[in-house]
C-alpha cells in the first residue's frame, strides 16, 4: 500500500489543472515549526525533520464541474507555503501558511469557503527558453511579501527513481484548515505527480519570514512538474484528539 494513498472524489465541487509547478522544500527542527500549526493537528515529520515547502504554479480552468471556465477568473498564478501534518485519525495532508493568488475574487472565495489564508498578489509565471520564472508581490491579506524564483527543469523522473522523501513531500491529497473550533479536511484527487529533476537558477523570497517561519540554513530539495488535473471534493470535519494535539493559532 502506498504510504500516502490517493483520495477518491466521487462528486467534485470544483475542477482545475495545476501546471508548471515547482516544489521548493526545506527541512527544519520540528520544534521550530510545531508551534505554527493549529491545535487538533500533529506535525508530520520525515527522519525526525519537519518540512516546509514553497510551491508556485499556474492554475488553469478553475470551475464547478457543470460549468465552463470563466475567462480571466479561471486562470491565475498562485504561490503556496505549506507544511506536512496528520490528523488524530492518522490521515496525512498539508497545512497552509499562505496562498498568494492573482485574482482577488478567488482569494476572497478561498478564505470564505475553505478558511484558507489566501492573499491577493501580483503574480507572474512564464517560460523563458529552458527556464521557468515565478514572480510575485503581495497586495492584500497579510504581511508584505515578494518572491522571484527561477528554475531550470530537467529530465522526467521514472517511478522507480522516486524515493520515500519524494513521496512524503509531494503525494498529499488532503488540505486541512480550521473552521472555528473544528478541523476540516478537503480532498484533492489527481493522478500521481509527474516529476522532473530541477535546479534553482535564482531564488529571492521573504514568504517564509512573512509567515513567521525560520530562515532556511541549507539549499532546498527541488521538484518540477508539468502538472495534473484535479478534482476538489467536499470539506468534512475530521476527528481530533481529546487534548487537542498541536499548538498555535
Amino acid at each position: 500500500m502506498h504510504p500516502f494513498p490517493t483520495e477518491h472524489v466521487a462528486v467534485p465541487v470544483m475542477v482545475q489543472a495545476w501546471t508548471r509547478l515547482t516544489f521548493l522544500h526545506w527541512s527544519f527542527e520540528p520544534d521550530e515549526i510545531r508551534p505554527k500549526i493549529p491545535a487538533g493537528l500533529e506535525l508530520d515529520t520525515f527522519d525526525d525533520r519537519a518540512w516546509v515547502s514553497i510551491s508556485p504554479f499556474l492554475m488553469r480552468g478553475l470551475r464547478p464541474p457543470i460549468l465552463p471556465p470563466i475567462p480571466w477568473l479561471s486562470d491565475a498564478a498562485e504561490t503556496n507555503v505549506r507544511t506536512y501534518v496528520r490528523s488524530a485519525d492518522g490521515r496525512t495532508g498539508v497545512h497552509f501558511f499562505s496562498l498568494d493568488i492573482a485574482r482577488l475574487p478567488a482569494a476572497v472565495a478561498g478564505r470564505t469557503a475553505y478558511r484558507l489564508p489566501y492573499m491577493w498578489a501580483r503574480t507572474d509565471v512564464r517560460a523563458e527558453g529552458s527556464l521557468v520564472r515565478y514572480r510575485g508581490t503581495r497586495r492584500w491579506g497579510g504581511p508584505a511579501a515578494s518572491w522571484e524564483i527561477t528554475i531550470e527543469p530537467g529530465r522526467p523522473l521514472a517511478a522507480h527513481e522516486l524515493g520515500p522523501l519524494d513521496h512524503f513531500l509531494t503525494a498529499r491529497w488532503l488540505l486541512f484548515a480550521r473552521y472555528g473550533r473544528t478541523i476540516a479536511a478537503t480532498p484533492a484527487e489527481h493522478e500521481p505527480w509527474p516529476l522532473n529533476e530541477a535546479r534553482v537558477i535564482g531564488l529571492r523570497q521573504d514568504l517564509l519570514a512573512a509567515g513567521g517561519l525560520p530562515e532556511p540554513s541549507s539549499p532546498p530539495v527541488v521538484h518540477f512538474s508539468p502538472g495534473v488535473h484535479t478534482r476538489i471534493g467536499l470539506t468534512r470535519p475530521v476527528r481530533t484528539s481529546r487534548d487537542g494535539a498541536g499548538a498555535g493559532p
